[in-house]
């Protein structure tokens, strides 16, 4: 396999409308970034990964686009983008734009034509569909944001497709004509420095071009399936990396919603020539209760085994046949230690658990702003969530279906919304966190006096200090990036642990994910657990490897 930068890296996602206000309007901006670069530096990450920040209203947070080459007034203009590529690449740190190819925003002049008429130039850059003949809906396809996947245009007198919000119509990857002028803004980018592209739904890209409705066993009016892992998916991701990932070698990471391992294979090895890496999601439903009438808003408690299974069937199957993109937490995740840790008692603990967990696995973890220090969800009312997909679901599926109560809606949006990953960065106790001096667009979180940069850096137990430690280990030992993967104790409900092998040399990554306190010979050899060589931990008072396994207690141990 290739030996790539990314292979080694660690990627650090920005939010930019939460990350850092410099002018004081209240909104995060490019700037912002470039002021905490020395921040990212000393952090010890090796790329940024910056979430869209071109042209657009801002209807679901600038993944509807409205231009891809200018950048919305509200972060700034292109001068500030080129010259923090080129101040980062002068840190060492590359750069990764966010790339939306699977629909733009309805502002778009591209859709603004479109609907014109039947037969103009960017007729066909859309996906157009004539009524039913009673006036209804091409088919029963649904919209991840609720509702129907298509929405009347009066003016072509055509319904367009929107597998996210309305305002957000589906571009058709069909025409040749689509997929050049994407390929084409992508070379643009890399002209300007970029070094790798995040792919939002790429996956998505290719449409069923019968258009048949999906099962419904619920008896739904619209349901959300059949819209990933198209017929010409393959295709149009390998021409993308021949017209431009591999000509300008550029990494690639792409959202791929509904792949398992088996599915990414196809995707990620090398020898196929389409993307580098991909997201899963499959791991980050394993709150989701089975069967549910309401999808992710139908939640039951983490099922531990069952995360065990799906990580280690991504290690095991991609070994020698692509690579992993790790993460716990993004833009569209909320807060790992509130949603599956003890973010109460143990939010230090648990925080560097689960950090200790994916960063001990073979792949590239990607750090989500934030989840470096542990900060955590807020427990927001209704009225104080801005995020599209949960206002446009609490309308659906609360207020007209009647599907689940109001109370249970918000109980789960708790748990995980994903406004809780996009309320401002808390660097410091200061007013608004630090993140700016005026008002701030979006809620700070109200424990951002405790949880902030500031003040970790300064604790003995600093979760901060803790993912240096980390990040540091896997630039400097080849096991963590090269060595074999074995799962143990794969039925234990409260314990992740697994052995990484490299030659002669093993590692045990153990994190005992639970409140409760276990005995380390049941999961260690008493002879093995007096001659191990801890390498990291996360209870600083831990000398050996003997004892009780203390609650979210997490270790990395050289094996003898």
């Amino acid at each position: 396999m290739r030996k790539d930068w990314w292979k080694n890296a660690i990627i650090y996602q920005v939010y930019p409308k939460s990350f850092l206000d410099t002018n004081g309007d209240g909104i995060g901006d490019i700037k912002g970034i470039e002021e905490k670069l020395d921040y990212l530096v000393e952090l010890g990450v090796d790329g940024i990964w910056i979430s869209p920040v071109y042209l657009s209203p801002q209807v679901d947070n600038g993944y509807d686009i409205t231009d891809y080459r200018k950048i919305d007034p509200m972060f700034g203009e292109n001068q500030d983008i080129y010259h923090l590529i080129n101040k980062a690449h002068k840190h060492g740190i590359k750069i990764i734009m966010d790339m939306v190819a699977n629909h733009t925003s309805e502002q778009s002049i591209w859709f603004k034509e479109s609907r014109k008429s039947k037969d103009n130039f960017f007729s066909d850059f859309y996906i157009w569909h004539d009524a039913k003949d009673d006036g209804s809906e091409p088919n029963n396809w649904g919209s991840n944001f609720g509702g129907s996947a298509w929405e009347w245009d009066q003016s072509r007198k055509q319904y367009y497709l929107h597998y996210y919000a309305k305002q957000q119509p589906d571009l058709n990857w069909e025409n040749p004509r689509v997929r050049q002028y994407i390929y084409d803004m992508m070379r643009f980018w890399k002209a300007k420095g970029v070094d790798g592209w995040r792919m939002d739904v790429v996956t998505s890209i290719s449409k069923d071009q019968n258009f048949p409705n999906n099962p419904n066993p619920h008896k739904k009016p619209f349901v959300v399936g059949n819209q990933n892992n198209g017929p010409r998916m393959h295709e149009f991701i390998h021409e993308m990396n021949q017209e431009v990932l591999k000509p300008f070698s550029i990494m690639s990471v792409g959202e791929s919603p509904d792949s398992t391992s088996e599915d990414a294979q196809l995707l990620v090895d090398p020898d196929r020539e389409e993307l580098d890496m991909i997201f899963t999601f499959e791991h980050m439903h394993v709150d989701r209760a089975k069967n549910g009438m309401n999808g992710r808003w139908d939640l039951q408690q983490m099922d531990l085994v069952k995360l065990k299974r799906i990580l280690s069937s991504w290690q095991l199957n991609l070994r020698n046949h692509g690579w992993n993109a790790l993460y716990f937490e993004n833009h569209d995740r909320a807060r790992t230690t509130s949603r599956w840790g003890n973010d109460k008692q143990y939010r230090y603990e648990s925080a560097t658990a689960f950090a200790t967990i994916l960063h001990g696995l073979q792949g590239t973890p990607f750090v989500y702003q934030g989840e470096e220090i542990g900060m955590t969800n807020s427990n927001f009312g209704i009225e104080d969530y801005e995020d599209i997909e949960l206002t446009d679901n609490y309308r659906e599926l609360v207020l007209e279906q009647k599907t689940i109560s109001k109370a249970d809606f918000l109980k789960a949006a708790h748990k995980i919304s994903r406004d809780h990953a996009r309320t401002p960065m808390q660097w410091s106790n200061a007013k608004n966190a630090g993140f700016t001096n005026g008002t701030p667009w979006f809620k700070v979180n109200p424990d951002y006096e405790e949880v902030n940069v500031a003040d970790d850096q300064t604790k003995e137990n600093s979760v901060f200090k803790y993912y240096q430690a980390l990040i540091k280990i896997r630039h400097e030992d080849d096991i963590l990036t090269e060595g074999a993967y074995e799962l143990l104790y794969p039925e234990d409900s409260n314990v992740f642990a697994y052995k990484r092998t490299l030659a002669e040399k093993s590692w045990l990554i153990i994190a005992n994910l639970s409140d409760k306190q276990l005995k380390i010979h049941d999961y260690l050899p008493q002879e093995t657990e007096k001659d191990s060589q801890i390498i990291l931990a996360n209870y600083l008072d831990r000398t050996n490897a003997a004892g009780i396994l203390r609650p979210w207690e997490s270790m990395i141990l050289e094996l003898p």
